[in-house]
């Protein structure tokens, strides 16, 4: 895995899109990717079927940059699949992007995958030791193979068969020379929704995507669903035993674009919701609240309405900088950082200056800020979290830093304080977080995947117990 040591933000997972019968399907599929950008800006790829042949195209770099043009002469077809990607498992490379393919017996069979799987390590050590030869070093082709190897008469019953022997969480798109294939992990960490235009289906990681092409929300994917769609319609298959959903907290907290909806709430008006929590257990006497943009500024917003105090964009942020992580050296990514961060010194300067974001999780670049505030003049800085502190990783495609790196899970609020260099550091609380959701934590079974703030991982982590030297276990949800 990659981390940015000076940007202290989670990176984004990966977006998908699926679009079947539609004669513009890689054009609505790279429009749909263009929604998803903020959900992985390192590579693209899509990958179409026009009734005779697959078509494939991979990129390093954002998909406006790749997918211009007359996209259907070069990717024609009326079903596509396609894939924004950030390395959370396999390092950066052409043979990593998605989606990946493989001829099997009959058809191709085209996949991208947003998540991370638990177990792929042990599953591709497996599968090599039988004579398995694998192309890339993503967990992605893990499931590929496992669908080649399966001795199943129909597609469906081999993909269910390779999802049954898979962990962690994950949503898939699939297509074949005459399915569009949707899936989603057990606890539905990781989302998909099902949408239609025309007389063609859509399958995507967020609403938004929807919204882009012009599709009607149909409704989310469940938690260990399994749909095929082809030229009879949608059909969806059952690949586990039910059991609750538990979707990932980090959809509401950060990688969802504000506009998507989630469980039939808006992403919006959640943060803005976690702003008012944070407001009403975290008070300060302040002048100015400001946001550090972008993704703190709904939660900004709503604790400047609960407080009354006024909100001001105190920081702008550039969106025409690169990002830090591709800098060649240290100093190359602190004048990234410098250029991305600018402050508002109308704004700051003799004020008592709040700082709202949405996470803090290394403290490198929250520190930065901080200090840059100070020197635009500001008499006091206070810093808010509008999530709780985040204390342990994430497994399940979320790329972070170790535990020992997690700023809260080895210091006080005192320590963090004084490293963050504030006057006073306020972070919103788990149950906070559950109320501006709109429920209340049932502490025998989380509705929510909550891991990053409880430790509570819910499954097994294979891999990691391995890598450690531990006793392969199930994991307690209330461990």
């Amino acid at each position: 895995m990659i981390w940015d040591h000076d940007d202290d933000k989670p990176r984004e997972e990966c977006g998908i899109v699926g679009v079947f019968n539609h004669p513009e399907a890689s054009l609505l599929v790279a429009l749909g990717l263009h929604a998803l950008q903020h959900r992985g800006q390192e590579a693209c790829g899509i990958t179409t079927y026009d009734g005779e042949k697959f078509h494939n195209e991979r990129h390093m770099g954002l998909v406006g940059e790749n997918f211009g043009g007359d996209l259907t002469s070069r990717l024609p077809g009326s079903a596509a699949i396609g894939h924004n990607r950030y390395s959370t498992a396999g390092k950066p490379a052409m043979r990593n992007i998605q989606p990946i393919f493989a001829d099997l017996a009959n058809t191709g069979f085209a996949l991208a995958h947003n998540g991370n799987l638990t177990n792929a390590v042990a599953l591709r050590k497996e599968l090599i030791n039988k004579g398995a030869i694998f192309q890339s070093t993503m967990d992605t082709e893990v499931v590929l193979q496992l669908v080649a190897r399966s001795n199943r008469r129909l597609m469906r019953e081999r993909v269910m068969e390779a999802l049954q022997a898979v962990e962690g969480g994950y949503a898939f798109v699939g297509l074949t020379n005459k399915k569009l294939i949707g899936a989603r992990d057990p606890v539905g960490l990781r989302p998909l929704v099902l949408g239609k235009i025309g007389q063609g289906w859509v399958l995507a990681s967020e609403t938004c995507a929807l919204d882009m092409i012009g599709a009607e929300f149909i409704r989310e994917i469940e938690n260990g669903e399994v749909v095929i769609i082809s030229e009879d319609g949608v059909e969806s298959y059952r690949a586990f035993p039910e059991r609750p959903e538990s979707p990932c907290l980090f959809e509401y907290v950060y990688f969802a674009r504000p506009d998507s909806v989630v469980q039939g709430r808006s992403v919006y008006q959640v943060r803005r919701r976690m702003g008012h929590q944070l407001a009403r257990e975290n008070p300060a006497d302040v002048d100015v609240i400001v946001p550090v943009p972008d993704s703190g500024v709904p939660a900004a917003l709503g604790f400047s309405e609960q407080s009354g105090v006024p909100f001001q964009l105190g920081i702008i942020r550039s969106h025409y900088v690169g990002r830090t992580f591709i800098e060649p050296t240290q100093l190359g990514r602190q004048k990234s950082i410098s250029k991305k961060h600018s402050p508002n010194r109308s704004v700051l300067e003799g004020k008592r200056v709040l700082l709202v974001d949405d996470s803090i999780v290394r403290g490198n670049t929250s520190k930065k800020i901080v200090q840059m505030v100070r020197d635009a003049g500001a008499k006091e800085v206070h810093l808010r979290s509008a999530s709780p502190p985040i204390v342990n990783p994430d497994f399940y495609g979320i790329d972070m830093p170790t535990k020992g790196e997690l700023l809260a899970s080895n210091n006080s609020l005192e320590q963090m304080r004084n490293f963050l260099n504030v006057e006073t550091l306020g972070f919103l609380s788990v149950d906070g977080l559950y109320a501006s959701i709109g429920v209340k934590r049932d502490m025998s079974m989380p509705q929510f995947s909550d891991h990053c703030f409880t430790g509570c991982y819910p499954t097994r982590l294979v891999d990691q117990m391995q890598e450690e030297g531990g006793k392969d276990r199930q994991l307690s949800l209330l461990d």
